[in-house]
């Protein structure tokens, strides 16, 4: 092997090994002491990629690495890294689809960066940032919390709310494929709703595909106009369900006057991913596909009726 592959590939396993290390830190910090379970922080998706491309830098300081490679090499330090986080973490692999973009993002960031760094031969300007890196990532790990949100659409369906109401507190198995583009390459999807009965505190399931299952109970029974659900027990999924509480769930029936009924649904969750204006525009865009996927179904058995 050349010295330029071993450079290369030195820096890349270094790069993984120690990002693979301080998660693990990181994962048991957050639990201790916010007793969170499934949290992955700020860190994990842009301080540890940043590092990442720091570290490969220093190890290519003695070798000409141009702009061209360095996108090679960035990409297969995120390869790397999405295999050891499916095989060795368990994470799901449509979880690593959506966290791909962003940890490249920022793997080139820290490359770039090393590479101005690194040529200069500033050693306090070097130190200073790697330090203030690992700072942040030991403030984020203390400091992480939860992030509460709220997702709400709406349909219209020609029929009255009380032809509607017959299929909101259960419905029959949707036989249809789902659209949405993450359904069809795994994402578990809405199949079916059961309820032991039509009363406050009765139970209620959720059935998605590939048999997972949201335990619910009943809250606010409104014949015709609202039923909320509290979700009393979440599925174990190694996809998004790792990192997400969904808490709660409603549907509102609103009368229009004129024989159709404006449906609304709401889903309230905490998000456990950050940073969340990234994660939480996919999260938002899951649980409106679930929720459309759902009141697209009462709304085609209503009009039916």
């Amino acid at each position: 092997m050349t010295d330029r592959a071993k450079a290369i590939w030195l820096g890349i396993i270094t790069a993984n090994g120690f990002t693979a290390a301080v998660m693990l830190v990181t994962k048991y910090a957050v639990e201790a002491t916010s007793d969170m379970k499934g949290v992955l922080i700020l860190s994990d998706f842009v301080l540890l990629p940043m590092l990442m491309g720091l570290i490969n830098t220093f190890f290519w300081r003695k070798i000409k690495v141009t702009a061209g490679p360095c996108f090679g090499y960035g990409a297969l330090n995120l390869l790397v890294g999405l295999s050891y986080s499916y095989f060795f973490m368990g994470e799901g692999y449509i979880c690593l689809i959506i966290v791909a973009p962003l940890i490249y993002l920022f793997i080139m960031l820290g490359i770039a960066v090393g590479k101005v760094l690194f040529k200069r031969r500033q050693t306090s300007l070097q130190i200073s940032v790697v330090a203030a890196l690992a700072s942040l990532i030991a403030i984020n790990a203390i400091t992480a919390q939860p992030g509460e949100n709220q997702v709400t659409d709406r349909i219209l369906i020609q029929a009255p709310p009380e032809v509607v109401w017959q299929n909101v507190t259960a419905f029959p198995a949707i036989d249809t494929k789902p659209d949405y583009w993450l359904f069809r390459i795994g994402l578990p999807s809405p199949v079916q709703s059961t309820a032991e009965g039509s009363y406050v505190g009765a139970a209620r399931q959720c059935i998605f595909s590939n048999g997972i299952v949201f335990e619910e109970k009943i809250v606010e029974y409104e014949p015709n106009r609202k039923l909320t659900f509290d979700i009393t027990q979440m599925p174990n999924d190694p996809e998004i369900l790792g990192h997400l509480e969904l808490k709660r769930g409603q549907f509102i029936l609103e009368d229009n006057g004129d024989g159709t009924t404006t449906l609304v649904g709401t889903s309230w969750y905490d998000l456990k991913v950050k940073p969340a204006l990234y994660f939480d525009w996919w999260t938002q865009d899951i649980i409106r596909n679930v929720h459309l996927e759902v009141m697209d179904h009462m709304k085609q058995l209503a009009e039916q009726a």
